[in-house]
């Protein structure tokens, strides 16, 4: 079946929505792949064919997490037909159909292994793109939109635009970020290039850097280091240390721009520092009652005697 006419249909839907070129880009693949393995017409689609396209998905050993991004494109497709274009249908994506996923802590880098990836990366660019993850939060397709005009150096601040859900927010800068950005854009070439990061050698030298570019940066730091990181692994390490030097919850959230104070909750529960603390300072308060109340004793005990 040829459904190429209705592909065209929904990209432009999802474009006059005004989702990303990546969210639509990636929404057409999964339902490019699902229309070409149905084998009945897309107003016949059930629950029970859905199911087995589950299993098909896990034939092919995709992740869960992977899998619920593929069942959530097909139910907004079939949220589309139904409320767009009219059609009498029934979403066939029931929400029992979501896979459960494990929901691991955080990983974060203790300060061993940012000592070292910090003595190692000498590099200006590299090392204020890595600070700028690090001491700022930014995920890394902030880090590669970032523009100068954004950076206002008077402030200590970034206007950091069309973040994750198309959110703008402010994080401010630390000394050493600071210190590092300065140091970049003394070596930086001169470029009519608005946004700050550039390749610096080959055959795109001059061009803005790419998502995919940083992130092999940062693959390369971990080889040469021997420390698993990631450019979301600094995200993960900016919130805990502020969560251990008792930032305030809502605090972090706004900083990492997250939607809601549960995406910011998780970090809490890594913030080990902060919990060893509060710990020891309870049990030492304990255990000082509990002294005085056997010293009560003892001298209630020599009195009645």
């Amino acid at each position: 079946m040829d459904h190429t006419e209705l592909l065209t249909r929904y990209r432009r839907f999802l474009r006059r929505a005004n989702y990303s070129k990546a969210t639509v880009r990636g929404y057409t693949f999964i339902l490019r792949v699902f229309l070409n393995w149905i084998t009945v017409p897309i107003d016949e689609v059930t629950c029970d064919v859905i199911g087995e396209y589950i299993g098909f998905l896990h034939h092919r050993r995709l992740r869960p997490k992977t899998i619920n991004c593929y069942l959530d494109g097909i139910r907004m497709f079939y949220d589309y037909l139904k409320f767009e274009e009219r059609r009498g249908i029934v979403n066939p994506v029931k929400n029992e159909y979501k896979q459960i996923l494990p929901k691991p802590l955080p990983r974060f880098l203790k300060d061993q292994e940012l000592r070292i990836l910090l003595r190692h990366v000498t590099h200006m660019r590299d090392r204020a793109m890595l600070l700028l993850m690090l001491r700022c939060g930014l995920r890394v397709g902030e880090l590669t939109n970032l523009t100068f005009p954004a950076i206002d150096f008077e402030r200590r601040s970034i206007l950091v635009l069309n973040g994750k859900f198309r959110k703008d927010r402010i994080v401010y800068m630390s000394d050493d970020t600071i210190d590092a950005l300065h140091a970049y854009m003394e070596t930086r070439p001169p470029s009519k290039v608005s946004r700050v990061f550039l390749v610096q050698k080959g055959l795109y030298r001059g061009k803005p850097l790419s998502i995919r570019g940083i992130q092999k940066r940062m693959e390369q730091y971990a080889k040469s280091t021997g420390v698993s990181v990631s450019c979301h692994r600094f995200r993960h390490t900016m919130a805990t240390q502020l969560l251990n030097a008792d930032a305030m919850l809502p605090t972090v959230q706004q900083l990492m721009g997250h939607g809601c104070v549960s995406s910011t909750q998780r970090y809490a529960k890594v913030s080990n520092t902060k919990v060893r603390r509060d710990y020891f300072k309870a049990m030492a308060i304990i255990l000082g009652e509990n002294r005085s109340e056997d010293r009560r004793l003892t001298i209630k005990g020599k009195t009645q005697e």
